[in-house]
């Protein structure tokens, strides 16, 4: 905003005002367009478009959270303050395969889990209530039971019914550590959208010296053009091998009941039979 001021000789409260009003302007105008409504032909498509390029089936999106650094709120001691020792707002995101944002929830304070702060979305109580209906469950090929359709998602998010996440543990059998691979090529498309994300707004790679509320803005709308951009241009392979936030999660020690343990299970039996593996698993783990 300083050198806007200085460059345009115009006051920093004008400025600040201008931007603002672009923002908004962008959120009213293409929001719609940007983040479409989640139907259940929409997320069928998505399933179909995962299975082809992440050999994954039944899955309708990987979910993550994001840190984005921020200068430190007034007054607000050590809610912004994160386990990667800085301050930040959170932006949760689920994606499709092609890295596109599907769902955004921005701000969060930094010291929340992904777990609470997915569990406290929008998208999720629109989950619960059946506001979002998800595909029917059908079997996965040459299975016989019928599989529902789930988000992936790393160690920092709870298991439920519509959410995977990786076996725990460092001493794995084969089965596992095959179902932990496969869940990992799937759920790295929103790693990779979030480099994208950010190596593409740069303002990103700095903290944001505004007020909260600005932040969140900024944020939001960077996320639409996210969008706007793949959807118009499509994706540079290059723009996916700079990614941020491959660190380990906290782990979430809710395991979800014993219903969405058995469905993970067999997930991974699935990746161990002639219908659901792929020639080169069992070199990865």
């Amino acid at each position: 905003m300083t050198d806007l001021h200085i460059t345009y000789r115009l006051g920093l409260s004008t400025v600040s005002g201008i931007i603002r009003d672009v923002l908004d302007a962008l959120w009213m105008y293409w929001r719609k367009d940007c983040f479409p409504e989640i139907t259940t032909d929409l997320l069928d498509s998505v399933a179909r478009e995962f299975e082809e390029k992440a050999n994954f089936p039944h899955c309708i999106g990987a979910v993550d959270g994001k840190h984005i650094r921020i200068v430190k709120p007034e007054h607000s001691g050590s809610d912004f303050y994160n386990y990667k020792h800085y301050f930040s707002v959170q932006l949760m995101a689920v994606c499709d395969v092609k890295y596109r944002f599907l769902f955004i929830d921005v701000g969060a304070k930094g010291k929340e889990a992904d777990s609470t702060i997915f569990k406290q979305s929008k998208f999720y109580k629109k989950l619960e209530n059946g506001t979002i209906k998800l595909p029917e469950s059908k079997p996965l090929s040459g299975q016989n039971i019928p599989s529902p359709y789930v988000f992936v998602g790393d160690e920092g998010f709870g298991i439920s019914p519509f959410m995977l996440r990786p076996y725990a543990g460092s001493f794995l059998p084969l089965k596992k550590k095959v179902f932990n691979y496969r869940l990992s090529r799937a759920r790295r498309v929103i790693e990779c959208a979030f480099g994208i994300l950010t190596n593409k707004w740069r303002i990103l790679h700095r903290p944001l010296n505004v007020q909260l509320e600005l932040a969140e803005q900024i944020v939001k709308v960077c996320c639409l053009l996210h969008n706007f951009v793949l959807s118009r241009d499509g994706y540079r392979f290059q723009d996916t091998l700079s990614i941020e936030g491959l660190g380990n999660m906290p782990t979430d020690s809710s395991q979800g009941g014993k219903n969405a343990n058995n469905m993970r299970d067999v997930f991974a039996n699935y990746f161990m039979s002639p219908e659901g593996e792929v020639p080169w698993q069992f070199n990865k783990v």
